[in-house]
């Protein structure tokens, strides 16, 4: 049973196909609570709207088979340059880290992502090991984990104590000028891997335990034949690569809300080129199941449902704007209380 009776937010944007696109509200004040709604989600209701209108968008589900590839090709490249760091000189250890290790280890965390719904193989078990695979240059075993949150994070989405995705209440009494906000973009991937510990903490399972020694025996690997410079070139590479960094963008473009109404933003640039097209947001909250190569053949077969939506051009610009424009922090997010409190629990060992 719903606990919000009633929303603090303007209407919610309608799900339907709009005949134009209608006048956007844009954020015009300092928030100082979550934007709370009793409505569901909003991407299950636009997904059975585009399924009945076009069902051959099922032609569009499953694994794409470039992705291991992708991936084997990323990861290879990342050891290689951590095993070579510690023969090169600090300027350009420093610019490789940055923009080679920071961008290859953001793109494994996105090839995670896209891991975690199956896109990968077929079979679930294959997913698991290339999703461990894929962990290795990130240097902190995170892609079992990540599997669990991240579903419900799609199934509930904006459902407090459930979507880690969401700010605390913390947060939002903390992230809410210009210097806290920068801070935050600089650590949020402490803030992303903190968060399910304390909001939604989940028994670890045996999968972790594999993750977490497969990962630290590479990372091992990495130190005793790269030396401490090869072990940091990945660990920094990735604290970077989730900072202040152009396709870090996406962590903020993806649901915080810039137009009042609207919790989830696509991204049609051209970083989607290293991100597994996670930019297309919309379209891949509506249709999970879809490999990120194909979202874009969503977005052809039923412009009607996403040419009006709001969307942002440049994720560089959303790290800018987060920062400067005082009526966005910490607190421009949708949130929900649509479960129980004993639903919520039982989760937690699920």
């Amino acid at each position: 049973m719903c606990k919000v009776e009633k929303s603090n937010l303007p209407p919610m944007a309608p799900v339907e196909p709009q005949a134009k696109k209608p006048k956007f509200v844009m954020a015009h004040e300092p928030q100082s609570d979550f934007h709370w709604t009793p409505t569901d989600e909003p991407h299950a209701t636009r997904r059975k709207l585009i399924m009945a209108k076009y069902p051959e968008v099922k032609k569009l589900f499953g694994h794409c088979w470039k992705t291991k590839y992708i991936i084997t090709a990323t990861v290879a490249l990342q050891t290689y340059l951590a095993l070579h760091a510690q023969f090169m000189s600090w300027p350009v250890y420093l610019a490789v880290m940055y923009c080679i290790g920071g961008t290859a280890n953001h793109a494994m965390m996105m090839g995670m992502h896209e891991i975690s719904h199956n896109l990968g193989f077929k079979k679930p078990f294959q997913n698991k090991v290339l999703g461990i695979f894929a962990n290795l240059p990130i240097g902190v075993p995170s892609s079992i984990s990540f599997k669990r949150y991240h579903l419900e994070h799609h199934r509930y989405q904006g459902e407090d104590g459930v979507d880690v995705d969401l700010p605390t209440e913390l947060e939002g009494k903390i992230f809410t000028n210009k210097f806290t906000k920068l801070l935050f973009l600089v650590f949020q991937l402490f803030f992303y891997g903190g968060r399910p510990l304390i909001v939604n903490p989940k028994v670890p399972g045996i999968w972790e335990f594999v993750n977490a020694v497969v990962c630290l025996t590479y990372n091992y690997a990495i130190y005793v034949y790269g030396g401490l410079s090869g072990l940091m070139y990945l660990l920094v590479g990735t604290l970077l690569g989730c900072g202040i960094h152009p396709v870090a963008g996406h962590f903020i473009a993806e649901h915080y809300e810039f137009v009042l109404g609207y919790e989830t933003y696509s991204y049609y640039g051209i970083l989607n080129r290293v991100t597994f097209n996670v930019g297309l947001h919309n379209e891949h909250h509506d249709f999970p199941f879809v490999a990120g190569s194909r979202l874009h053949e969503v977005r052809a077969l039923a412009p009607e449902f996403y040419e009006n939506l709001p969307s942002h051009k440049s994720w560089v610009k959303v790290l800018v704007d987060y920062v400067m424009n005082d009526n966005i922090n910490a607190y421009s997010r949708v949130k929900r209380h649509n479960l129980t409190d004993d639903v919520k629990e039982k989760m937690k060992s699920d």
